[in-house]
């Protein structure tokens, strides 16, 4: 009797140690705290942050919610824990995301995606030219930015409010790569020989790359990926001069020296977080630390998205539908279950 006594009071005990555990694991969500993103409003992090919304509100009875704004004012809002998670944040590239990590208010968690790149671009066609399309080429020897200043290089992106510049296609004004762009600008002395356009928004940026790929046109624009134009259309980077610590620090403050550009850092991309949030919710983070979507994978729901005329939240039900090969891997048993029933 005894011993059936101690057998249970064993049992009992690692009941209780073990249900105490599940509750820390789950207490962020379960005190009934939302979780905010940060609303992102270009193809690849709105299409990430949907997916991690449903994972969370799915599978874990989370309170979801995301707040729009361009992602200078969306990093901040992580550093003031306005915003828990930034879902696609590139490491580095932001001189308010770079303080508020060195003052210790976000930091990265796990790696979102592998394997991105970004830069200047022209179409194809424009130095190689397209038989199919009937397209000569214009620009055979365009290889780097440092012929952009070339006359009659200018001259094949002239701005049509501005004729006697070139245009320059940015980032729309508030994303981290727009100021970037514009300090490169400066740094290769294309200021007097460019229009530094920055569309409204994400959507018109590729509204505008669509339309003039589509017509054969000449243009000078940045890109990155993943996404879908770099999917559907055939691009060249043009080369820059090598990146360098030094370089890259001037670039990216917004007091620092414009003597010389480089080319953009190799590609870190995490999960930025508020630290307070992180120290508060590690099942979260483990999660998060799981999350990284293939590469490809990014590539092809934001075709989806583009091809069936769908926005994030469809593309993110599609991907949860059919690649829980994938996400599976990133969450509980009962957490897979529980979304996969959700999503049917």
């Amino acid at each position: 009797m005894l011993n059936s006594k101690l057998k249970y009071s064993l049992l009992a005990a690692v009941a209780l140690i073990a249900g105490s555990a599940g509750t820390a694991q789950a207490s962020y969500c379960s005190d009934g705290k939302t979780v905010t993103f940060a609303g992102i409003d270009w193809e690849s992090g709105a299409f990430i942050t949907e997916v991690m919304k449903e994972i969370l509100a799915k599978g874990y009875d989370c309170k979801v919610d995301s707040i729009p704004g361009n992602s200078v004012t969306l990093e901040q809002a992580t550093a003031n824990n306005d915003v828990q998670i930034f879902a696609e944040e590139w490491i580095g590239r932001s001189d308010v995301w770079n303080k508020a990590s060195a003052a210790g208010q976000v930091k990265s968690v796990g790696k979102t995606f592998v394997g991105a790149a970004e830069g200047w671009f022209v179409p194809e066609y424009l130095v190689k030219g397209d038989a199919e399309k009937g397209i000569e080429a214009k620009a055979p020897d365009l290889k780097s930015v440092e012929q952009l200043t070339d006359p009659k290089i200018v001259e094949l992106f002239l701005d049509p409010e501005e004729p006697t510049k070139g245009r320059f296609l940015n980032c729309p004004s508030g994303w981290t790569c727009e100021g970037v762009n514009t300090a490169k600008l400066a740094a290769y002395k294309l200021g007097e020989n460019y229009v530094n356009f920055r569309p409204g928004t994400g959507t018109a940026l590729d509204a505008a790359i669509a339309s003039a790929y589509l017509q054969g046109e000449p243009m000078l624009f940045y890109y990155w990926s993943p996404t879908a134009i770099m999917g559907k259309y055939k691009l060249i980077q043009l080369e820059e001069p090598a990146y360098n610590d030094a370089c890259w620090k001037e670039l990216t403050s917004a007091d620092g020296k414009r003597d010389a550009g480089c080319a953009f850092p190799s590609v870190e991309v995490a999960y930025g977080v508020n630290s307070t949030f992180a120290g508060e919710a590690p099942d979260i983070m483990e999660i998060l630390e799981k999350a990284t979507f293939p590469l490809e994978e990014v590539n092809a729901s934001l075709a989806y998205m583009t091809d069936q005329k769908v926005d994030a939240v469809a593309a993110a039900k599609n991907f949860l539908q059919t690649k829980a090969d994938i996400w599976g891997g990133w969450v509980s048993a009962d957490a897979k279950a529980r979304i996969e029933a959700a999503v049917k």
